[in-house]
């Protein structure tokens, strides 16, 4: 079986990888990789092809920023004529990004089935470009694997129950297999000098960097917290940021590799970010998750105050961090971490 797997962005290429690492030990398989360039810098792609031993796509588009649909129209153009010569079984694709859905559509109109990796979640919040792709992935989609309980409702009340199968979380296996390598050799995935006690944030999404109110009230809320807080900067963060004042314990480094911010996350008292796959991570890893975002796809990580929505208020930020660690463990919500198996074994019953 022949499956052309889609990614372009820096979460996809963890979920890949772990889906890949599955693949390379079936003879019945072969794996062609498409790699769009939606990130395509020496941190924000390359790094992660090397620590994570991703095979050097087969194909890269290059395609770079852009509006969006400048940067689907262009992803569009590329794929297509990959489909024609590959002529794959499946196209798997992951996730929510431009990316995702110009791989749907392109392979959808070819009439190449598609299989969509993290089907079902919703922040139904339509400002968000990552919702819109994901729903209309969805709907043209031939399978889909939906990582909790919470997504398989979704996609149930949507009229999809009948291509929509539980898998678990690819990305709770991804944690719980490269934690290990990190325990094994902790040395070598740590900054050096970090801080004692520290916070971790990111910030990416656009209606936090693009908005000049939104950035400054993380910006003063980050500066009245009683600790360090050490912030990757991503490309959108560092140039819309460069206007503002840095408070004296903010702290912005570059891009790390996945592995490092692991091992961050591990070592940091809370994190505070926009991300989605962020917010599972420290849950995965035990470290409290304060989420700049009035709403999250990831429901499952709010319960006993593992993860509080905070949206960009100083005032519930700052509280948000004062909270005691939480009492109760994580539940069992996405799987077993075998999630990438499951996965090849409903490809292997659908054909």
């Amino acid at each position: 079986m022949k499956i052309l797997s889609v990614i372009g962005a820096r979460p996809q290429f963890v979920k890949a990888a772990t889906v890949s690492r599955m693949i390379a030990t079936h003879s019945d398989f072969q794996e062609i990789l498409l790699h769009t360039g939606q990130h395509y810098d020496e941190n924000m792609s390359s790094l992660f092809f090397q620590e994570l031993n991703i095979p050097e796509p087969d194909y890269n588009l290059n395609i770079g920023s852009g509006s969006h649909a400048w940067q689907t129209g262009k992803m569009l153009e590329g794929i297509e004529p990959v489909l024609v010569k590959e002529k794959p079984d499946w196209t798997l694709l992951y996730g929510d990004t431009n990316s995702t859905i110009a791989g749907a559509l392109a392979a959808t109109k070819l009439h190449i089935p598609v299989a969509h990796v993290e089907a079902g979640l919703r922040s139904f919040n339509r400002i968000m470009p990552e919702e819109i792709n994901r729903i209309v992935t969805d709907r043209i989609s031939d399978l889909l694997f939906a990582p909790t309980e919470t997504a398989m409702n979704n996609l149930r009340n949507e009229g999809l129950a009948g291509i929509t199968k539980f898998t678990g979380d690819v990305m709770y296996d991804s944690v719980l297999y490269y934690r290990g390598m990190i325990e094994k050799d902790p040395e070598m995935y740590s900054l050096p000098n970090l801080p004692n006690d520290f916070l971790l944030a990111t910030i990416h999404r656009a209606e936090n960097t693009d908005d000049p109110q939104q950035l400054e009230n993380i910006l003063y809320a980050f500066g009245q917290l009683p600790f360090p807080v050490m912030l990757p900067i991503h490309p959108r963060t560092k140039k819309m940021i460069s206007g503002f004042t840095i408070p004296s314990n903010l702290r912005l480094i570059e891009p790390v590799g996945y592995l490092t911010m692991l091992s961050l996350i591990l070592k940091a008292k809370k994190i505070l970010t926009d991300s989605g796959g962020l917010q599972k991570e420290a849950y995965f890893l035990e470290t409290p998750c304060i989420t700049l975002r009035t709403e999250t796809e990831w429901i499952e990580t709010l319960h006993d105050g593992w993860n509080t929505l905070t949206a960009t208020n100083p005032e519930k930020i700052i509280r948000a961090v004062e909270l005691p660690f939480p009492e109760h463990p994580q539940k069992q919500a996405f799987g077993k971490g075998n999630a990438a198996e499951i996965i090849l074994r409903l490809f292997t019953e659908t054909c």
